[in-house]
């Protein structure tokens, strides 16, 4: 078995990346544009498309007496490849958030797309190139479900990385020497309508949908300014950019790792009366300190997500900020995305659809 301590320490100094060529570039875009009308998932199938190429290359420079098979029928999940028995999987990402990997559960719970190895791709697009960052065994991912409760956000596992192995020359290592039933996981028909079953339900749990806000329904732990605004909690919410729509806060706990924080994040949610499009709607995020404190903790952190998981918008509070905020920001009915609160390495994130 490899020295797996000192292929770590190399791995630092030296990732495996691969360089994109523009007929990659050219081959994603018709991909994506075939699959897709909606432009998040549009551009998931984009960076699956990209990674799943970068990973062949990586592997015919390698295996290059083997034969290797692409499958980019399922690319709006991930994308799929073949070496002799072995099937790999390439779980695309832009940037890795907190070291967490996301991991979308039709993966698991779908047999027929089912691989013997889950391989985490990063893709640099603006720097033309994709980092392998590591892989997991699929039957190493289901013990570590079995053993424990992973985290769940709209419809995908949350790993840490550091459960990955890091060394991605560690794969040809298994293809040399290690047979394909050492890895590989049945799952029965009963098991997959169950797990299904769990998965309609977690998407449903995980999601908070705004537009109902408006109609009256509201979602569990959502609770109207004034239930929180008082002289015990010392809130102090500024409303003087929030009188339209609909109101409500959260308390967020960050856990004992950060002396037990909590915080408030407020949501307003309102119609863009003057649009065209009448399902429209602008939202407008807020952070509040609680538990008697009057400033935030310098260094705290709101960002919204898209529902890839990029970037869109980041604030850092500062010292002595009583509230932090994201700039206003507008969608269509449907839109997904997501809210995070962080300081240092701890991390809550709050799925949205408008």
């Amino acid at each position: 078995m490899p020295n797996l301590t000192s292929s770590q320490d190399l791995r630092l100094l030296l990732p495996e990346t691969v360089w994109l060529e523009p007929e990659h570039f050219l081959f994603a875009n018709q991909t994506s544009s075939q699959k897709m009308t909606n432009a998040s998932d549009s551009w998931q199938v984009y960076l699956n498309t990209l990674a799943l190429l970068a990973f062949e290359v990586w592997l015919r420079d390698r295996l290059p007496d083997q034969v290797i098979s692409l499958d980019i029928s399922a690319n709006a999940t991930a994308g799929n490849l073949k070496v002799g028995e072995y099937k790999f999987c390439a779980i695309a990402t832009e940037h890795l958030l907190d070291e967490i990997v996301n991991i979308p559960q039709e993966l698991i719970e779908q047999p027929q797309l089912a691989a013997h190895f889950f391989v985490l791709l990063e893709v640099l697009e603006e720097e033309e190139e994709v980092v392998i960052r590591g892989f997991l065994p699929y039957k190493q991912f289901i013990e570590i479900k079995s053993n424990l409760e992973l985290p769940v956000s709209d419809g995908f596992y949350q790993l840490p990385l550091s459960i990955f192995d890091l060394e991605p020359n560690h794969l040809l290592f298994y293809h040399h020497y290690v047979q394909t039933s050492e890895f590989a996981v049945t799952v029965t028909d009963s098991q997959v309508n169950q797990v299904n079953e769990n998965l309609s339900k977690n998407l449903h749990s995980t999601t908070i949908k705004l537009s109902q806000w408006l109609q009256g329904v509201i979602d569990e732990g959502w609770q109207i300014i004034d239930s929180l605004a008082n002289p015990e909690l010392s809130l102090d919410f500024s409303t003087r950019n929030v009188e339209q729509g609909i109101k409500r806060a959260k308390i967020i706990d960050l856990g004992i790792d950060v002396c037990d924080k909590k915080f408030a994040l407020l949501i307003n949610i309102f119609p863009e009366i003057d649009a065209e499009n009448q399902d429209k709607f602008s939202v407008l995020a807020q952070l509040y300190p609680m538990n008697g404190e009057k400033f935030l903790p310098q260094d705290l952190k709101l960002t919204l997500l898209s529902k890839a998981g990029k970037i869109l918008q980041e604030v850092t509070a500062r010292i002595q900020d009583n509230y932090i905020q994201l700039k206003l920001f507008k969608g269509e009915q449907g839109k997904k995305f997501s809210i995070q609160i962080s300081l240092r390495d701890i991390s809550v994130k709050e799925n949205f659809e408008l």
